[in-house]
């Protein structure tokens, strides 16, 4: 017998699995496919109809530079556009603000306004594509330039289709990018489900984010733990606000990471739709099917990437993708090989689609549905994974809710313990990775990166100072009032805040007028 090996989540993997260590009434917790507990997947059909949605996700320098990427993953194949923007988009500031300085387009696309969002989507057909934008804090603000943006174009809201991440809780457990205190925050994320049924019903409102958390350290119990607990706060924010449950639930929608442990991703996978159907049924009460589905996307690991031999993340991303894809996933994104070194290449992005097609049209994986199920090992997992969650979430909620547990910081210790393990580890070489710890090399391959052009920032604040000029400056000002008069009160702000964005609004004036009434959070802080 060898030494006994633990999971990403701690728990020992056993060396060989028996019937006896599947759960007792496994037909019970299984299901069929595309029936509640939704275990083997949210649609009876799965991949055996139409295979998952293939997305890249894309954005840095410039609109017309992104969009001139999109256009090029659109021509290789890809069926989803997913947009990242760059770090001042994300903050709510717009590209001329001091405080953008040196980071205008690096990360992502900068959109300061309208006029850039024209520019990002220029001759892409809006009602064809799916989009999804990673965008929280400002989220309502991208969503209406974008459908502002589409109503030009004569696309109607109710013809399209996609997602805003719009997941603010994780950005104070794991990633920063926030603006407002939690409190206001969640009345803009309710204000934008209510919107969204009424102006853009096919618009997936929320994609919860274990993501972010993961890549930051978390195990896999605690991405799905701390997800769905941010999950149920959202739910709880939306009813408190007057909304029915299953007239937003149907559209809420996660984001997962697939790392390299490719077993216990999918048990990781099945015990979240698992966990979030008993919740939606037994403390919600939700009755339409759709409420309890836990739809979700997933995002190959960029934390596993390495720099040092950056060819064998071909390897690394194909494996994690794998694992997505039997996982359930409805989306996908692949890394490309070098983005633990830059910004992905042309090549490299074109690279990462295709090992997408290569599993879905070379492999049996889109011949039938889950074909875990049944498995010693995974269901076993599945198990194990769905009640180390629970506990773990009831650990959350002994704290009173998602977010007093993050103003107590729980979460985040939880996941920086998880983190420090992970790197002990790696410097130990307990945790084997190729190429850095084991089987290194003396000397890399010479590899030419793709860089940002670093007069990008001086480019975007000409633009703003010539948008300025050219728009009804008072009509613009009357507008903001309106939008801050709505959030002092109680008003949906997303109305009045379209107004002030198709009359040439920025982004960093949007924001700022919700600032003034909202404040600015600090970590600090208490509310």
């Amino acid at each position: 017998m060898s030494e006994r090996r633990l999971s990403e989540s701690g728990f020992p993997i056993k060396d060989v699995y028996t019937a006896e260590d599947v759960p007792g009434d496994l037909d019970a917790q299984l299901g069929s496919p595309g029936e509640y507990p939704y275990t083997r997947g949210v649609y009876p059909t799965m991949y055996t109809s139409r295979p998952w949605t293939m997305r890249q996700y894309a954005g840095f320098g410039t609109a017309t530079e992104s969009n001139a990427r999109y256009h090029q993953l659109l021509r290789a194949g890809t069926m989803g556009l997913s947009v990242a923007f760059d770090l001042p988009t994300q903050m709510g500031y717009d590209s001329d603000d001091p405080i953008a300085s040196g980071e205008v387009g690096k990360v992502g696309v900068a959109i300061d306004s309208i006029e850039d969002m024209r520019l990002l989507f220029d001759g892409i057909p809006l009602d064809q594509v799916s989009t999804s934008m990673t965008i929280n804090a400002p989220g309502s603000v991208l969503l209406l330039l974008y459908q502002l943006v589409a109503e030009e174009n004569g696309v109607p809201g109710a013809a399209l289709n996609g997602t805003i991440q719009n997941d603010i809780l994780k950005e104070y457990i794991a990633r920063g990018t926030y603006i407002f205190p939690p409190k206001p925050s969640l009345r803009l994320v309710a204000d934008t489900f209510g919107y969204c049924r009424a102006e853009v019903p096919k618009w997936n409102t929320i994609s919860i984010s274990g993501y972010h958390m993961a890549e930051a350290g978390a195990s896999p119990v605690q991405e799905i733990a701390f997800t769905l607990a941010n999950g149920v706060e959202y739910v709880r924010a939306a009813i408190a606000a007057g909304l029915a449950v299953d007239d937003f639930a149907p559209r809420l929608s996660f984001f997962f990471v697939a790392r390299t442990t490719l077993l216990e991703e999918v048990a990781k996978f099945r015990a979240a739709r698992r966990i979030w159907a008993r919740l939606m049924r037994d403390e919600f009460g939700a009755k339409n099917p759709k409420s309890m589905m836990l739809r979700f996307h997933t995002q190959t690991a960029g934390v596993q990437l390495t720099a040092q031999q950056p060819e064998v993340n071909l390897v690394r991303v194909a494996v994690q993708g794998l694992g997505a894809v039997l996982g359930g996933t409805q989306s996908l994104h692949t890394n490309s090989f070098d983005e633990a070194i830059a910004l992905p290449t042309e090549k490299a992005a074109r690279l990462a689609l295709r090992t997408q097609q290569v599993l879905a049209y070379e492999t049996d994986l889109t011949a039938t549905v889950d074909p875990f199920a049944g498995s010693y090992v995974v269901e076993a997992m599945t198990s194990e994974i769905e009640a180390a969650a629970d506990a773990l979430m009831a650990r959350v909620f002994e704290h009173g809710s998602a977010v007093e547990a993050i103003e107590a910081g729980f979460q985040k210790r939880e996941i920086e313990q998880s983190a420090y393990r992970i790197a002990q580890e790696i410097d130990s070489a307990e945790r084997v990775v190729v190429g850095l710890n084991r089987f290194a090399i003396d000397a890399e391959e010479p590899y030419e990166p793709l860089r940002v052009d670093p007069t990008i920032e001086a480019a975007q604040a000409e633009r703003l100072a010539k948008l300025r000029a050219e728009r009804d400056g008072a009509a613009v000002q009357r507008a903001l009032a309106d939008l801050r008069e709505a959030a002092t009160g109680s008003a949906n702000v997303l109305y009045p805040m379209k107004e002030a964005l198709r009359l040439r609004a920025t982004v960093g004036e949007v924001c700022g007028a919700l600032r003034e009434v909202w404040g600015l959070y600090r970590p600090t802080d208490r509310f």
